[in-house]
Formats: structure tokens, C-alpha cells, sequence
């Protein structure tokens, strides 16, 4: 059951001093005559004190006359602590009222008797009644301590539950002062409430502190009400006080405030380890000595929890320790500190609760020989150096499976825990438990998200003949380190490198998995060897058709649409760079002497949306210049426009334009506001390098077969002049298949070229529309085995546009020296 029901009929708050001082009170003499009348007495009876003082007290309380001196009586009172029930009184105005009584007999010097009555109408109680029937009066039920005091503040008259309530007997407190009896800071502060009340007439309450004698080992707390009693002149007399003991109820409150102050303590981030550190920190000092939290090692981790955690044989549970707390600064207690790995004997409560899934008290801790403390010397040591005395060990659960362990402990506090401790304990455990859950469930779906990305982007950019490139990358969740933001280095046939930046909306997991769809995409679309343009229109197309008609793609999808990219082809031989955006921001372009240009590039719609045609751009540029390709998370920040970012970084490449691209991209990262992005932030650079004229040569071929010899003579020549002379015979053949195809099946004029670049690219171009294609042949078949030839050949071949027709190509590996 939770606490919170448990404490519910505690913490109906009965409003103890304000019951006290809204009853009536009169004191009664041992004759039975009234010697003291408090002002809620006339507001109850309509009677002023001048009008009832020195009066029989049957005049108003319709008891019998005799009932105040019968000896019988008396022994009753102090037998049972007093009388208390209902009776008829008569009110000034003739009316009668209903009123609950409790009669206390208080004791005076040499034996003396008074009784002070005490009287609630029960028809005022009826119309606060929360439950539908008359609530009894807490003065009818609870146990009051009653002292009455002279205008010194000395002890005249006292009832037998006061000395219960604060341990001085009667022959120590009648006749002094309570700072007398007494002695303290409390006292002092009781007494200067008392001597308010007597100069102004009007009740106060105040609570304190005692250790009674039945329970010296707690500390209780008391409330006391204080009220005038007057004289027959309406004189303030004596001073009367009405103490209860509200500690169970003060407990009561303190645990739920502790539950309260769970709901904002506990859970504040997504971490694990600070979620336990969280709750280990509330239960200390308000519940135990020493706290800790015992995570199974799957938790941290992120992994799925098994149903239950057993052991076998003598084969120890490991966990690991994730939060500790205790009044003692630096934990002098535990031998293992946060992070370290836990291990328990299979023996051990932590075992048991952890498979029952049930807690354990223990409220003496047992350390006897034989226990399973002896199988754990660690343990044993703290225990038997700090006076460990009493533990709890509550399993953490959570969708029906155990994540770990929360411990309590009590040292320096000598009272052992109970069962309401316990129960204390579980609901903090409870409210922690889907916390803790949330984080680890957050743990795994991170973990994810980073392999995914790591995945995804490249780790190492590979320098190429064409560019030499480095990036940088800056989630706008640093600690996480997971965005949508992505780049990537394309190396392309002919010697061409295609450079792309994109950028997803959002972060996490949804926002990984729409980059690595786009990327796989852009790398797709990349092989075909499409324009840049051409690229992005397959690419919104994809998105497109992705968000529609796959009901099952999610937030992935969605994030997907939205997204801009920018791509672009640099051709190191004609020192070309062919680029198109889909909303995308445009590159930097630096050339060698410092001069930045931002190229007048269409904008183009971001990916998704359609209907928006893509336009390339071609620029022109020198060897040596810097092509540098952002996502706006670097340049524009809520501050700041996005126009200021670019110029910024235009400058900061332009400052220094032959430093080592590393070096490069340090400088605008640091010269730019990305210290706390409030977006992704992607920075690639290019340093762009031209292939030399001794690197390539091509040559125009008629469209006669008999060229095809011709061909293969020009190929062996250039390889030798190249000192490939290795490759010659295959590049022969290849060479030879794609002429002849190209003069049997293509349109127009043949173009055969050689790059040699990190690999010897045979390239053969001509105006056909029709590419070859890879086809089984049978072995009757005359022809159709060219193209497989080619394939056997070399390390990759393939086919593209280009204007005014195509360009078969095929690549080998130069070969290695050394």
C-alpha cells in the first residue's frame, strides 16, 4: 500500500493547538466551585467570568452537585486520566446546549485537587465534520498534558500525563518555574510565550522538544496551547497550558514532504548515474545515515533487464555502484566508491530481494557469525567501524523487471527502522524507479543513435588527386553528440570528387536515421554519376515518396522532409566545380590570393517539398583554392544574421588561406558563435588541386573498326612513356572493347582519353544515348562478351552523361612499388 494512503488518516491535520484554544476551559475547585474562566468559556456559555467565578460549577454544568468532592469520583479521574463525554449546559440566554466535556484533575502542593473542564459544542463540531458523521474532538481522545501557572510562572497545578509528556515529576516542577525544573533554550522560549499571553489576554501556541521516559532513544515533539485563566474581576489570573505530543503526525508530515520534495529531486536529467546519485542524496539525513544505489550492470549500459537476476552456485551478481550518500562528508562508510563495480556473495539479502523482487528490513542488523556479512569482508569491516545497526534493502522496479537495489542504513541514529520506514522507503523507490528506467531506455536509444551515426558519417577523409579536405562536426547536444546534420567526400570516376553537406531537421535518434537515409541516397544517386542537379531532384523525389508511402517510416520520414543539402563536383582536370543547393546555404569559395566570393547559386526548395526545379552553377577554379561548405548552424545564431556568419567566415579563410586545412577549420570554429550552438554545426574545407598535362591524354578517333588498332598502339605508348608498362595488356583489351563498342553501337565521333591520377582511368566517349550493359552470353552467342571482358579487367567501370552524350570509363589499380 502506498505511504500516502498509509499516512492519510494521520494527516487529516485535527489542528491540535486550535481545538485547544477554541474550547472553552474552566478550573474547578475541590469544593466544586469555579476559580478560573477563560474567555472562550463566555463565548460558549455567554457567561463573563465576573458572573461565573466563586460560583458552583453546577450552575453551568448541570452535573450532579455532590459529583465534584465524591472521593470514588476522583480516584476514577486519576485512574483513567480524567472523564470525558457529553452532558447539557445552560447557556446565559436560557438556551441548552450540547457539549462535550473532558474533565482533567490536576494536582496542586500538599495533595491538592483542581479539576480543569474542558467543553467542544458538539453542533459547531457537526458542521466541520468531513466524513459525514460528528468528528470527536482531539482534547476528547488525546492524551493532554495540563500545567497551570501563577503570574511568576510558578507551577501551582499539574495533571499526571504531563510528566508522561516530558519526564519531570510532579515534586520537581510544582511550586518553580519550568526553567527551574527544567533548564534550557525550550524553557526560555516556553516562558516568554507564557508571559505574552498573560500581558495581552490573547492564546498562543508553541512547539518544543522532550525526550519522555517511556522513549528516551527519540526525540518527541510537543505543541502546546496557552490561555488566561481570569479571576472575578475578569483579570488574567494564571496562565494555562495544553501540551500534546504530535510527533507521529510531524513524521507523518516530514515523509510527505519528503515524497513531495521526490517529484523535483529525483529525475532531473536523463543520466543513470546522476538519477541514482538523486535519490541516494533525498533519503540522506531525512531518512537513513547512509544511502547507496546498486545499479545491475545491464542499467548503465543501456541494455535490456533480464525478468529476474539470479545467482548460481557461488558465482557472485555484479552491480555497479551509482549513487552514495552520508551525514559523514567523503563517505568514510563505503569501501567501493560511485562507477566501481559491486560484488555481493549469492548468499546475500541483495540476492534475495533482487530475485524475489520484495524488499528486506532488517531492523538489528545481523553480524553474527555465519551470516553472510562473514562472506563479505569488505562489507564487514564498514559495518562493524561505522555501528551499522538497522538496513533496508529495497529492489528497484520497473515494468516488471529489476534494475538494482536501494540500501539504507542508520549509525549515528539509534532507532532502528520499522515498518513505516520501510514503506517510506518504497514509495521513494517507486517514484525513482521510472526515472532511472526513462534514463536507461535513453542510454540504449543514444547509444544507438551514436553508432548510427558514427556509422554514417565518415571517420577519416580520404585526400584524393583532386582536393585535400578536413571537417569538423558540433551537435548542438554536446554531451549527447547526436544531430542531422552530415557530410560526406565522394570520390567519382575521371579523377572528379563530388563534396556534399546536408542538413535534417532536429537531433537524436529520429534526425540520425533521416541523415543516414539521405546520405545512403546521395551516395546511390553518386555512383550513377548524375549532375548536381539531377542528383537533387532524384533525392526530393526519394523524400517525397519515402514521407508518402511508407506509413511506417515515422519521425525518420518526417524529419527526412525539410532537409537541405548542397552538392558539387570538382573535376581536378578541368579545374571545374559543377554545384546546385536545395536550400541549402552556398559554399565559401577562396581563392590563392585571398579573395572570397559566395557564388551566385539559386536557392533552390529544401528537399521534399517538389515542384521547385534545381539549377547547377559551374565555376572556374585555380589550383589551390578553398571550397569550403557549412551547415548554418555555423554561421547564424539567434543574435546574429546568417548574412554577418558568412562575411565572418569568408574573412577567417581568407586571413590565412595556406594553413594546413586543420589548422583552418580550428580557426573558424573558434572565430565563429559555435562555443554553445543552438543548432548543428557541420564545416567542410577543400583545398582543390589541378591534374597536370602529363596526367591525361586523350585522342579523336575516326569511326572506322580498323581504329581500333590504332587505339591499342596509342594506349601501350603512353603507359610506357608512363612507366606502366605492366598494364598495358589489359588496358589494351579494355581499351579495344570500348572503341569497338562505342563504333558499333554509339553515335557520332569516338573520344578515347587516359588519366592516370591514383588510378588509370581508359575513358571512351561518343553521342550515343544507349549505355552497354553486363549480359550472360552463352557459348553459342558471336558477340556480347566485350563488356564482361572490361568488367574481369579492371577494379570498376561504368557509365555517365555528359553533354552531347556519354562517356563509357573503366579503372585499374596502379601497382605498387616497394
Amino acid at each position: 500500500m502506498p505511504v500516502t494512503d498509509t499516512f492519510q488518516g494521520v494527516l487529516r491535520k485535527p489542528q491540535n493547538t486550535d481545538e485547544a484554544t477554541d474550547s472553552a476551559i474552566a478550573m474547578i475547585d475541590a469544593e466544586g466551585r469555579v476559580v478560573g474562566w477563560t474567555s472562550a468559556a463566555q463565548r460558549l456559555v455567554g457567561y463573563s467570568a465576573r458572573e461565573v467565578v466563586g460560583r458552583p460549577a453546577w450552575f453551568v454544568m448541570p452535573l450532579s452537585r455532590s459529583m465534584w468532592q465524591v472521593q470514588a469520583f476522583v480516584e476514577e479521574c486519576r485512574a483513567r486520566g480524567g472523564w470525558s463525554g457529553t452532558t447539557a449546559v445552560r447557556h446565559r440566554d436560557g438556551r441548552t446546549l450540547h457539549v462535550g466535556l473532558r474533565i482533567s484533575l490536576l494536582w496542586g502542593l500538599d495533595g491538592n485537587v483542581h479539576w480543569l473542564v474542558s467543553g467542544t459544542n458538539i453542533a459547531a463540531l457537526s458542521r466541520v465534520a468531513t466524513t459525514g458523521s460528528v468528528r470527536e474532538s482531539l482534547l476528547m481522545r488525546t492524551p493532554i498534558g495540563i500545567v497551570v501557572r501563577d503570574s511568576e510562572l510558578r507551577c501551582t497545578w499539574v495533571n499526571d500525563v504531563m510528566e508522561r509528556l516530558d519526564g519531570v515529576p510532579h515534586d520537581r516542577r510544582l511550586g518553580r518555574r519550568l526553567t527551574d525544573s527544567r533548564p534550557g533554550f525550550e524553557s526560555e522560549a516556553l516562558e516568554a510565550v507564557m508571559r505574552q499571553v498573560l500581558k495581552s489576554g490573547t492564546p498562543a501556541a508553541h512547539e518544543w522538544r522532550a525526550w519522555p521516559p517511556e522513549d528516551q532513544r527519540r526525540e518527541h515533539a510537543l505543541a502546546a496551547s496557552f490561555f488566561c485563566l481570569h479571576d472575578g474581576h475578569g483579570r488574567p489570573l494564571e496562565v494555562c497550558s495544553l501540551t500534546v505530543d504530535v510527533t507521529g503526525c510531524q513524521r507523518a508530515h516530514e515523509r510527505l514532504a519528503i515524497l513531495s520534495e521526490a517529484s523535483t529531486r529525483i529525475g532531473s536529467t536523463l543520466d543513470v548515474m546522476q538519477t541514482s546519485q538523486e535519490l541516494a542524496d533525498l533519503a540522506v539525513p531525512l531518512l537513513a545515515d547512509y544511502a547507496v544505489v546498486d545499479l545491475a550492470d545491464f542499467v548503465p549500459l543501456g541494455e535490456e533487464p533480464a525478468a529476474r537476476i539470479r545467482s548460481t552456485g557461488e558465482r557472485r551478481q555484479t552491480f555497479r555502484r551509482a549513487g552514495l550518500a552520508s551525514i559523514h562528508s567523503g563517505t568514510p562508510e563505503s569501501p567501493w566508491v560511485r562507477g566501481e563495480p559491486i560484488f555481493v556473495p549469492p548468499t546475500s539479502p541483495w540476492i534475495r530481494v533482487l530475485s524475489s523482487g520484495s524488499s528486506h528490513l532488517e531492523p538489528v542488523l545481523d553480524t553474527s557469525p555465519g551470516t553472510w556479512v562473514d562472506q563479505d569482508p569488505a562489507r564487514a569491516q564498514a559495518i562493524r567501524e561505522n555501528g551499522m545497526h538497522s538496513m533496508m534493502l529495497v529492489p528497484i522496479l520497473a515494468r516488471h523487471a529489476v534494475l538494482g537495489v536501494a540500501l539504507f542504513i542508520r549509525s549515528e541514529n539509534p532507532e532502528p527502522f520499522q515498518e513505516d520506514d520501510l514503506l517510506l522507503a518504497e514509495e521513494l523507490v517507486t517514484r525513482a524507479a521510472p526515472s532511472l528506467d526513462n534514463a536507461r531506455q535513453y542510454t540504449r536509444e543514444h547509444a544507438t543513435a551514436l553508432t548510427l551515426q558514427r556509422s554514417l558519417l565518415p571517420q577519416h577523409l580520404r585526400g584524393s588527386t583532386a582536393i585535400e579536405a578536413a571537417s569538423r562536426y558540433l551537435p548542438a547536444d554536446a554531451d549527447n553528440g547526436v544531430g542531422g546534420d552530415w557530410f560526406d567526400v565522394i570520390p567519382l570516376p575521371g579523377a572528379r570528387v563530388a563534396l556534399v553537406v546536408g542538413d535534417v531537421v532536429g537531433h537524436g535518434i529520429n534526425a540520425a536515421a533521416a541523415m543516414g537515409m539521405l546520405r545512403t541516397a546521395v551516395r546511390t544517386l553518386a555512383d550513377m554519376d548524375l549532375s548536381p542537379d539531377e542528383l537533387l531532384a532524384h533525392l526530393d523525389d526519394t523524400v517525397r515518396r519515402h514521407a508518402e508511402e511508407d506509413p511506417d517510416a515515422g519521425d525518420a520520414a518526417l524529419a527526412a522532409v525539410g532537409a537541405t543539402c548542397l552538392y558539387t563536383v570538382y573535376d581536378p582536370i578541368h579545374r571545374q566545380c559543377t554545384m546546385a543547393r536545395a536550400g541549402h546555404p552556398p559554399p565559401a569559395i577562396v581563392d590563392p590570393q585571398g579573395t572570397v566570393t559566395f557564388p551566385d547559386l539559386p536557392t533552390g526548395a529544401p528537399l521534399g517539398v517538389g515542384s521547385v526545379p534545381f539549377e547547377p552553377v559551374n565555376v572556374e577554379l585555380p589550383d589551390g583554392s578553398l571550397l569550403a561548405l557549412y551547415t548554418d548552424g555555423l554561421v547564424e545564431a539567434r543574435e546574429r544574421d546568417i548574412d554577418i556568419g558568412m562575411r565572418q567566415l569568408g574573412s577567417t579563410l581568407a586571413a590565412q588561406p595556406h594553413r594546413p586545412l586543420e589548422a583552418l577549420c580550428s580557426a573558424v570554429i573558434e572565430a565563429l558563435p559555435t562555443q554553445s550552438p543552438s543548432d548543428d554545426v557541420t564545416l567542410l574545407v577543400a583545398r582543390t588541386r589541378s591534374l597536370s598535362p602529363v596526367q591525361t591524354v586523350s585522342w579523336d578517333l575516326p569511326r572506322d573498326p580498323a581504329v581500333v588498332c590504332r587505339a591499342r598502339g596509342l594506349v601501350t605508348r603512353q603507359l610506357t612513356q608512363w612507366g606502366l608498362e605492366g598494364l598495358a595488356m589489359d588496358t589494351e583489351l579494355i581499351a579495344s572493347e570500348l572503341v569497338t563498342n562505342a563504333i558499333r553501337h554509339g553515335v557520332g565521333p569516338v573520344s578515347l582519353r587516359l588519366i592516370k591520377h591514383r588510378l588509370l582511368t581508359c575513358e571512351v566517349s561518343d553521342a550515343g544515348k544507349s549505355f552497354p550493359r553486363l549480359c550472360h552470353t552463352c557459348s553459342s552467342d558471336e558477340g556480347g562478351r566485350g563488356i564482361l571482358l572490361v568488367s574481369q579487367l579492371s577494379c570498376r567501370w561504368g557509365s555517365r552523361w555528359i553533354a552531347g552524350g556519354k562517356v563509357v570509363w573503366a579503372e585499374q589499380d596502379l601497382p605498387r612499388h616497394g
